[in-house]
């Protein structure tokens, strides 16, 4: 089953929703160690990168242990900038720092937050991006953005050039809300579904 991890900062009902779609099992961890029985880990969210603050350290372990053990780990939107170090929006709040760098205000030369439908550049080859066609709309709603760096599998260009998705192994992350991303969202959200399925046994003949 698919942990969703509910730290009071995500719509968990429409993320919920989505992954139903996908056919995936999920189950609301009550507690850190929870996890351990978790073949897949979700952070989802929406809002200030404060909010990350619920997520104490027993609740960081326990998520750094499982995706050390490669567990498949996705962030949604607050989620996939949790993975980073930490973000300009709450300086004082440490990030996941599964990935390096930091997450930032967008520039202001068009309205932010950039809400609405956009284009995803896929710019390197991607285990979660299997099934989505380069140049796919996906639907946002953010103010602050992730840095372009290696972790980078898909780009997006709004005020400036941000991380869309980002992948490194086990650890992946989108910043738009793939359950509200129409066919492309519903691509995203199997595909990690079957990232979480135990490879089936070689049969003998």
């Amino acid at each position: 089953m698919i942990a969703l991890v509910d730290y009071g900062a995500g719509n968990l009902t429409s993320v919920h929703k989505g992954l139903n779609a996908a056919g995936a099992s999920i189950f609301t961890p009550a507690t850190p160690g929870d996890l351990a029985s978790a073949r897949g880990i979700i952070i989802p969210g929406v809002g200030h990168f404060g909010s990350t603050r619920a997520i104490d350290e027993a609740w960081r372990q326990a998520i750094l242990d499982a995706a050390d053990t490669g567990t498949p780990l996705l962030g949604i939107c607050l989620g996939l900038q949790f993975l980073f170090e930490g973000s300009t929006e709450a300086p004082d709040v440490r990030g996941l720092g599964i990935l390096r760098g930091h997450c930032a205000l967008l520039p202001p030369t068009q309205k932010v937050p950039h809400v609405g439908w956009n284009e995803l550049r896929i710019v390197q080859r991607s285990q979660l991006l299997a099934d989505v066609p380069d140049g796919s709309q996906v639907y946002f709603t953010h103010s602050y953005a992730a840095p372009v760096t290696d972790a980078c599998v898909a780009e997006t260009e709004y005020t400036t050039r941000f991380a869309s998705v980002v992948e490194r192994g086990n650890v992946f992350g989108v910043q738009f809300h793939p359950e509200k991303s129409g066919d492309a969202g519903l691509r995203i959200l199997r595909t990690f579904v079957r990232l979480t399925s135990p490879v089936p046994l070689a049969t003998k003949c």
